[in-house]
Parts: C-alpha cells; sequence; structure tokens
C-alpha cells in the first residue's frame, strides 16, 4: 500500500525527469555546466573514462575559448580524473588548451588549477609510498622512463605467486613516473611565459626536491637538459609573443635561483659534471647584464664551485674560488664574527699552500698545451681571475688574508714556504697538522657556506711536506738512504713517498735516482754539470781562435775611403735602373686610373640614358593609366546612371508587391542603389522569418503552459483517487476483520457442544478397555462382526478425517484468498508502470517528431539558400561576362575610330542612335561580329553601296526585332514589352529606356515564392501542433 502511494504522488514527478534527462543525454552541452554534470553523474555510476572523454572534449573544444568561471572548476574536476587514472597526455592537452584560453584574460586561473594539479599527484604519490613497506626495493629503478625489461615480464608470467616486493614495485613505480610526468608537463607549459616564471621557477624547484628525495639521478640529468633548453630556446626565439626579458632583475633573478637549487641538488647527489655545467648556466646567466648579482648568491656559487674543483683536484681554481669566497663574505656580511673570518682566511691559505708547486704540464705536447690553455681560459672567466697556473703566482691567492687567519696556519705556513731544515721539517709540521685536522665548524652568519673542514686539505699538505723536505735535502746532500729518509718522513710510508718522488721528477721538480739494492737515493744537480759543460766548451773556442791566428796572421786591411768608393758606379747604375723601372711603373699606373675614370664616365652616361629612358616609360604608362582610370570612371557614371534608373523601377515594383501595401520606402536622395534595394528586400523576408519564428516560440510556450497547466490539474485528482482507493481498502480490512471473529466465535461454540457430546463416552472408553484386558488376560479375542471397539474406533476415526479435511479446505480458502490479493496489487503496479512508461515513450516520441521537423526544415532552407545563391551567383556572372563584352567592344570601337584618323563617318550621330526601320541590320566588312558576342547597332548598319550580308546568328543577348517573342523569354513581359538593356541612349522609345537587371528581377521572383511556401508550411505547421 505505501509502495503504491508512493508510486501515485511522484508519477508526474517521475514522467518530467524522464523527459529532462532524455533532452540532456542528445544536448551538445550548450553551457560548459551542462558537461559538468554529465561527468559528475557518470563519475557516480563508475564510468570515469568516459567523464574524463566528455571533459576533454569540452575543453578542447574551440566553441569554448572565452573564459569563464565555471571553466575552472571544469579544470579541477579534469585534473582530478586525470590523476586518478594516471592519464597524463590528457592533463597535458587539457592544460595546453586552457592556458590558450587563460593567457590574455586571467593567468591565475591558469596558476591555480596547475597547483592544485601538481598537488594531486603529489599526494598520490606520497600515498602510494607510505603504502608501500619496502621503499628502498620499489624505488630500485634505474630509469622511471623506461619500460619493464624482458625478464621482469617473463618472471611475472612464470612464477604463479607474485612477492611482496614485486607489488609493491607496482604499486609505487607507477604514481612516481606519473609525478615525474606531471613535472614534466608543468615545465613544458609554462616554458617561455613571462606572466608565469614564478610558477615555472617553483614547478622547478619542486622537480629538484623530488630527484633529491629519491635519489633519482637519471631523472636529474634529464630535468637539467629540459631547463637548459627551455633557455636556448628563449634565447633563439627573441620575438615570441609574452616571452620573459632576461633584462629584466625580476626575471633574472628568478632564473638564477633556479639554477642554484640545481647546483645545490648537483653537489648532494654528487653528479660533478651537472654541477660544473650549471655553473657554466649560471655564469652566462650572469654575463647577460651588468648589475651584479646579490652577493649571497654569489657565495653559495663561489662555495659550490670550490667544491668541484676540489673533487676534480683542481687545487689552484679551488683556492681561488675560496679567495672570491673570503673577499665576498669579508665585504658584505656585517655580521660576520671574528672566529667565521678566521676559520675563512685558514681555509683559504690553506688551499693556497696545497697547491702542488711545480707545473703539471711540464714536456706536454703542442695540443695537449692548447687544450689546457683554452680550458684555463673557462676556468677563469667563471672565477672571475686572469689565472695563470704556475707556481710563481700560487703565493698570490692568500694575500689579504695573513691578517686573519690563526697562529698554526701561519705558523705551518712559514715552516712550508720559508723555512730551511730539511732534516726535522717533518716532523715540526706534524704537530701543526694533527691541530688543524681538529679545526672544524659551520659558519653561523653565513648558511649558504657549507661546513668548512680544515681535515680535507691534510692529504694534500702531507704531501706538499714531502716535496718540500725532497726539495731541501737535494741542494743540501748528494746520497741519502732510504730509511733515513723514511724517518725524516714519519707520517707518510715509503711507497707513497716513492710515489711523490717519481711525480715530482717527471714535472722536472727534483733530480735523483732511488738504488733499492744498496738502499739508497742520489741526488742529482743538473745545474752545475750544465754550468761547467758550458765553461769548458768557451775554453776549447778560445784556445781554437789563438792557433787559428798564429797559423794563418790577419791581412792588412784597406782604407775606409777606398772602401766605400769600391762599386759606387754599379751603386748609381742600379739606383738608375730602379728609378727608371719606378717612373713606367708610375705612368702605368696612371694611364690605368684614367681608363678606368673613363670606363666610369662611360657606365654613368649609360646609367643615366637607362634612368632616363626608364623615367620617360615610367610616365607613358602613368599617362596611359591616367587615360584608362578617366576612361573607368566615366563608363562607372554611366554604369551608376542605368543603376540609379534601375533602382527606380524596381522600388516601383516593390512598392507594388502584395505585401507591401500601404508602405512607401523612404529614399535617401538620389543614392538608392540596386544593393540597397536587394538589402532592404532581404531584411524585409528576415524580419518575417524572425517574427514567424517568434510566433512558433509563442505557440511552444503556450503548449508548455498547458502541458504544466493540465499536470497541475492531474496530481491532486491522482491523489484525491489514491485516498478513496485507501479509504475503500480500509472498509474491506474492517469488514474481514469482524467476519473473522464471527467464524472464530462460532467454531469456538461449536467445538463446546462437540466436546459436551464427547464426554458422555469416557466411561464406554473405560470399560471397553477393562474388557480388552480382560479378556487378553483370558485368552479369548473378540469377533469382528461383533465386537464394540472396533466400531467405536472407526467412528472416532471418520469425525477425526472430518474434522481435518474442514480445517484444511478453510486454509486453502485463506491462502487464495491472500493469493488473489496479491495479484491484485502486482496487477495495480504493472498498470501504473505501463502507464507511466508509455507516457515517456509517447512525450520521446513528440520530442524526436520535433527534432526531426526542425531538422528537416533547417536541411530544406540551407538547401534553397544554396539553390538560390547558386542562381544568383550564376546570374551574377552573366552580368559580369556581359559587361566585360561591353567594354571589350566599346575599346575596339575607339581603337577603330582612332585608327581611322580623320575621316568621316559614314552616319551621323542621329542615324547612329536612331536607325532606319526599312533597311535590314546588317553588319559592316570592317567589323564583322561573330555568332556569339553583342554587336553594337552603328556596326551592324549597312554602309551605302555595301553588299547584303547573311543576318547574323540568334545570340541571347541581340535584339529579336523580326521574331514574335516567345512565352518562355524571360527578357519580355507579358504585355510584349522588351526588357533588355538597349544602348540607344534618350532617344529609343519610353518602353526600353530602364535597363532592368535580370539578376535583381530573379531575386525578387524567389524571395516572393520563398515567402509563400514558408507561410504555407508555418501555417501547416501551427494547425498541425
Amino acid at each position: 500500500m505505501n509502495l503504491q502511494k508512493h508510486m501515485f504522488s511522484f508519477a508526474p514527478a517521475v514522467i518530467t525527469a524522464g523527459v529532462n534527462l532524455n533532452s540532456v543525454i542528445m544536448a551538445t552541452f550548450a553551457k560548459p555546466e551542462n558537461a559538468l554534470k554529465r561527468a559528475e553523474e557518470l563519475i557516480n555510476v563508475g564510468q570515469k573514462q568516459a567523464a574524463l572523454q566528455a571533459l576533454h572534449d569540452l575543453i578542447t573544444s574551440k566553441r569554448y575559448r572565452a573564459w569563464q568561471k565555471i571553466l575552472e572548476r571544469i579544470m579541477f574536476k579534469y585534473v582530478e580524473l586525470c590523476v586518478d587514472m594516471r592519464k597524463g597526455r590528457y592533463a597535458k592537452d587539457g592544460l595546453i588548451q586552457y592556458r590558450i584560453v587563460c593567457q590574455q584574460v586571467n593567468v591565475n586561473s591558469l596558476e591555480e588549477v596547475i597547483k592544485y594539479f601538481m598537488q594531486l599527484a603529489t599526494e598520490r604519490a606520497e600515498h602510494a609510498r607510505n603504502q608501500a613497506q619496502a621503499l628502498e626495493d620499489a624505488l630500485d629503478v634505474e630509469d622511471l622512463e623506461a619500460d619493464k625489461r624482458p625478464e621482469d615480464l617473463m618472471l611475472s608470467y612464470v612464477s604463479g605467486e607474485k612477492g611482496k616486493d614485486r607489488s609493491d614495485r607496482e604499486l609505487v613505480t607507477p604514481w612516481f613516473k606519473f609525478l615525474w610526468e606531471t613535472y614534466r608537463t608543468v615545465l613544458e607549459i609554462l616554458r617561455n611565459n613571462s606572466k608565469l616564471e614564478a610558477l615555472y621557477a617553483m614547478t622547478a624547484h619542486r622537480a629538484f626536491q623530488f630527484c633529491k628525495q629519491y635519489k633519482r639521478a637519471t631523472e636529474f640529468r634529464r630535468l637539467c637538459e629540459i631547463i637548459r633548453n627551455h633557455l636556448a630556446n628563449l634565447n633563439k626565439y627573441r620575438d615570441q609573443r609574452d616571452r620573459p626579458d632576461l633584462s629584466a632583475p625580476e626575471s633574472l633573478q628568478l632564473y638564477l635561483d633556479t639554477r642554484v637549487d640545481q647546483l645545490k641538488i648537483a653537489t648532494n647527489l654528487e653528479l660533478w659534471q651537472e654541477a660544473f655545467r650549471s655553473v657554466e648556466d649560471i655564469h652566462g646567466l650572469m654575463s647577460l647584464v651588468k648589475k651584479h648579482p646579490k652577493p649571497s648568491l654569489m657565495v653559495t656559487y663561489y662555495a659550490k664551485l670550490a667544491e668541484i674543483f676540489w673533487v676534480s683536484e683542481s687545487h689552484l681554481y679551488h683556492a681561488y674560488a675560496w679567495l672570491k669566497l673570503f673577499i665576498l663574505q669579508r665585504s658584505y656580511n656585517k655580521n660576520l664574527t671574528q672566529k667565521d673570518l678566521q676559520l675563512l682566511a685558514s681555509s683559504v691559505l690553506l688551499a693556497a699552500i696545497s697547491v702542488t708547486p711545480y707545473d703539471h704540464h711540464h714536456g706536454a705536447s703542442h695540443v695537449e698545451l692548447e687544450n689546457e690553455k683554452e680550458r684555463n681560459m673557462r676556468m677563469s672567466s667563471l672565477i672571475g681571475f686572469n689565472v695563470d697556473p704556475k707556481r710563481g703566482t700560487r703565493e698570490t691567492s692568500s694575500k689579504g688574508v695573513m691578517t686573519c687567519i690563526s697562529q698554526e696556519v701561519k705558523d705551518l705556513y712559514n715552516l712550508l714556504e720559508h723555512e730551511l731544515s730539511p732534516l726535522d721539517l717533518a716532523a715540526k709540521v706534524q704537530p701543526f697538522l694533527a691541530k688543524i685536522s681538529k679545526i672544524s665548524g659551520k659558519l653561523a652568519s653565513a648558511s649558504s657556506v657549507p661546513e668548512v673542514q680544515l681535515s680535507q686539505y691534510i692529504p694534500a699538505l702531507e704531501k706538499l711536506t714531502a716535496l718540500r723536505v725532497l726539495q731541501q735535502i737535494s741542494a743540501v746532500y748528494q746520497t741519502v738512504k732510504i730509511e733515513m729518509l723514511s724517518k725524516m718522513i714519519p707520517f707518510l710510508e715509503f711507497s707513497v713517498v716513492e710515489k711523490i718522488s717519481v711525480e715530482a721528477i717527471k714535472h722536472n721538480f727534483v733530480s735523483m735516482v732511488i738504488d733499492h739494492r744498496k738502499g739508497a737515493i742520489t741526488f742529482i744537480n743538473e745545474d752545475i754539470e750544465s754550468d761547467g759543460l758550458c765553461d769548458h766548451l768557451m775554453s776549447l773556442a778560445d784556445s781554437l781562435n789563438k792557433a787559428r791566428d798564429m797559423i794563418y796572421p790577419l791581412v792588412k786591411k784597406q782604407s775606409k775611403v777606398s772602401e766605400n768608393l769600391y762599386g759606387l758606379a754599379e751603386i748609381v747604375e742600379k739606383e738608375h735602373r730602379r728609378l727608371l723601372a719606378r717612373k713606367s711603373i708610375i705612368e702605368k699606373r696612371k694611364e690605368e686610373h684614367e681608363r678606368q675614370m673613363l670606363e666610369r664616365e662611360r657606365e654613368e652616361e649609360s646609367r643615366r640614358l637607362k634612368q632616363q629612358k626608364t623615367t620617360e616609360e615610367a610616365e607613358q604608362r602613368r599617362l596611359a593609366a591616367e587615360y584608362t582610370r578617366r576612361e573607368e570612371q566615366r563608363i562607372r557614371r554611366e554604369i551608376e546612371e542605368r543603376e540609379l534608373q534601375e533602382a527606380q523601377a524596381l522600388l516601383l515594383q516593390a512598392e507594388k508587391g502584395p505585401k507591401k501595401k500601404g508602405k512607401r520606402v523612404a529614399l535617401e536622395g538620389e543614392k538608392v542603389t540596386k544593393e540597397a534595394i536587394l538589402e532592404m528586400a532581404l531584411s524585409e523576408q528576415l524580419k518575417e522569418r524572425q517574427e514567424m519564428e517568434k510566433k512558433l516560440q509563442r505557440f511552444a510556450k503556450t503548449m508548455d503552459y498547458i502541458e504544466r497547466a493540465k499536470r497541475e490539474e492531474e496530481a491532486p485528482l491522482i491523489e484525491h483517487a489514491f485516498q478513496e482507493h485507501l479509504v475503500e481498502e480500509q472498509i474491506i480490512h474492517e469488514r474481514e476483520q469482524l467476519r473473522e471473529i464471527e467464524l472464530s466465535k462460532q467454531h469456538h461454540v461449536g467445538d463446546l457442544q462437540e466436546k459436551k457430546r464427547l464426554v458422555r463416552m469416557l466411561e464406554n472408553k473405560a470399560i471397553c478397555k477393562f474388557c480388552t484386558e480382560f479378556l487378553e488376560w483370558k485368552g479369548h479375542a473378540l469377533i469382528p462382526d461383533d465386537g464394540i471397539l472396533i466400531i467405536f474406533q472407526r467412528r472416532i476415526e471418520d469425525q477425526r478425517d472430518a474434522e481435518y479435511n474442514r480445517l484444511k479446505k478453510e486454509r486453502e480458502d485463506k491462502f487464495n484468498q491472500q493469493i488473489s490479493m496479491r495479484k491484485l496489487d502486482r496487477e495495480i503496479k504493472r498498470k501504473l508502470l505501463f502507464y507511466i512508461k508509455s507516457e515517456e515513450e509517447r512525450l520521446t516520441k513528440l520530442h524526436e517528431e520535433e527534432e526531426a521537423k526542425k531538422l528537416e526544415e533547417a536541411e530544406r532552407r540551407k538547401r534553397e539558400e544554396a539553390e538560390r545563391k547558386a542562381k544568383l551567383d550564376e546570374i551574377a556572372e552573366k552580368q559580369r561576362q556581359r559587361e566585360r563584352e561591353l567594354d571589350e567592344k566599346e575599346r575596339l570601337r575607339k581603337e577603330a575610330l582612332l585608327a581611322r584618323g580623320n575621316e568621316p563617318l559614314p552616319r551621323s550621330a542621329d542615324s547612329v542612335i536612331t536607325p532606319r526601320p526599312a533597311e535590314p541590320l546588317t553588319a559592316t566588312a570592317t567589323a564583322a561580329p561573330s555568332t556569339t558576342k553583342y554587336v553594337p547597332r552603328f556596326r551592324r548598319e549597312k554602309p551605302e553601296g555595301a553588299a547584303a550580308a547573311p543576318p547574323p546568328e540568334q545570340d541571347r543577348w541581340g535584339r529579336h526585332d523580326d521574331r514574335p517573342p516567345q512565352s518562355s523569354d524571360r527578357w519580355r513581359s507579358d504585355d510584349g514589352g522588351d526588357r533588355r538593356p538597349s544602348f540607344g541612349g534618350s532617344k529609343l522609345p519610353a518602353s526600353n529606356s530602364s535597363w532592368s537587371s535580370s539578376r535583381t528581377r530573379c531575386k525578387f521572383l524567389e524571395w516572393r515564392t520563398l515567402g509563400s511556401e514558408r507561410s504555407n508550411f508555418l501555417s501547416k505547421f501551427v494547425e498541425l501542433d
């Protein structure tokens, strides 16, 4: 009963909801809100792919290019679906389209959508990571963009059960791949966009943190390459709209901060090659502008650069980087304490004295030296110094820091650089090295500088100490035992000292020979031997010169004057020949110059003549163009006059139309043209169409009101019918209850009477029982025919069977009654559902018929419009062809007249304008017309004495004065008047004075026909509805 009440009360609502749902499904989302609602409905039923596709079609559609607030909500839902389904390509397409929409209107909306997109991707990746228990195994993937290996696929198919590690890998790795793809997509969308520079920098920072947190070296390299390519494209395409301006301080600072973060992450991941390339990127950005970057950024720059140089064992550049860092801290950091300054100065000095005291490239090839020179230039440009990597310049890096260093470092510097004590130098240095190894700390006021550890310089200082010991020993001793040298350098094994010695010998720092058989080291003084050899050779040369002078004494020399006069005539002759040659050369050069001048003058004259000829030709062309322009203006004025006459005729005809009675079109002076008349006719047609559409809309609105009123009237009637049915059911129920009570009372009374009747048989039962037991005891049996007990038992059984059958029949009757009631309820429900379904189908069918009628009407209108347009285009083309032919004939006529010169014309102007009706129209011998072209009247005149030519063939533009009018000729009116254009001037008859355009007349006829057909169709449609 409650179900029936619910169905009866909500029947109209269900029908209306069904119709609206069908209309929504059939619609093409006239509003973006409908697409969002449709997507939510699909998500609620589990069809996320369909919802994503619907939103994707809406976003990529060109129909919604103007930004609206609802589009932002749609994008939020769209990125949620993309993240849930891990559809990175869909997200990229949607964000690119949304960027096009928001770029010039509301770029903040795009920023919010991208932030939300990255937040969702990060949260899902973190959630997946938290679910995985074995994180290290789940993240142990070399490349997030690489596919699965073949062996992993074979293992997953061969093994029946998957292990927990592989389950974790399948859970975490896809989400990390999607997060990495998200960062790449966002960077690709935001690149080279001046309005989203801050968001681009934030995205890059998040991507760097992702690589740092999960140790993704491969992805970090790719990320650096992506950002580097973006900057290269930015510098390449400078004319691109909305590109960032790197000359602006804010933009440059954002790009520098991004590269500094990249440098920090590269050093943390120990990717030194990427770190060095990041340093080069930062240096390239700083060189774009003259303004010096912030000191804090430069401190980080030089700190990371010093770390890179130390790892690459470029100790000289490492020292220069520390010196720049020290100068920056001392100049700009006002909060620097004395302890921090002392620690920085000590680092600078130790880095400077850690440089090896010899040239590493001694004896290198020319190619190696050139490569090293280029490398030094690059390094010096990065540091900002003109570095000459030689032994004599390494002390320059310690200038200005000696006053700030600690006492231990200063004493160590004096020992290694200024004191000569070869026997106990290492023993004196060892305590200072032990103290320095314990000095470390982080600068309190300069957080960007890493923790200073002076212990990193201990191996380099030990090596320098060994070299100093070897250098001083080689200057004092010639031979030293190996054991003695090992005791002199206690903190290094002899094998290490031997390796250091070999390297020093290789670079020509010391000259020594190690003899392990004798256990001795021999130092060779090459400088002394070379000096003695030079002196010996000089003595030998002097002795030989003296012996030569004694054997061959010198001849007495002549006087100086005779020496000078000797060969003077030859010199004079040579000078004379030289002067003659010079004079001839000058003459030749002068002649060549004059020849060149003549050639130049000839070229100038020819150029002047050519220019003059070009000017004259241009003037002739200008005069011809001016003449053509004047002729065109004259012809245009004639055409405008004809069109004015046609417009007036068309205006009169329009006023005589069946629907224009009582209306008169206002004329704007004499400037009404055919186009204006056509435009007025078209506007009238459009107005009629709009009025008809408004009438249909009002009719549809009236029908909606009627249907709504009918349903509002039906609702209380249905409710009243339901209430009456409910009251009847209640009365029937009460009546059945009373009948059941009466039947129960009657059964109870009958049962009491039956009991009273059967009570008196109890004594007989006891007597029968006694008799039975007695006979059994005596061994006798009763005879069946005469036995009282058997008869009595049969009677009792019959009564029990009758009572059982009666109760069974009553129960079956009650059960059948309940079944019939349920069948009745089901039949009522079925009829109600059938009515609802039928109503829905009827309304759906009605809606489909209306849509089909609308589509058919639209198609018919399009078809008629296309046909009308094709006819008008054809008529216009014919008109243009005809005008071109007239212009061509006019031009030929003028050329013929100009060619004949001053010869008298065969006819006067009156004879040309007014033809004689008695003479037939024939063509002259000079201008015979073709059979398919128009021939003017003066050319069809037959001059006196000329032979009669056969009449020309009928063409569609010629006059048919000798032929009767035909009913199919569209150029003739019903009354026999010729509507074709005439070219005889104002002296022609009045019936041919105006030139009626066939194109305009056809337009009016078609519009009149279309208007009548449309009115008939709409009237029938209204009657049908």
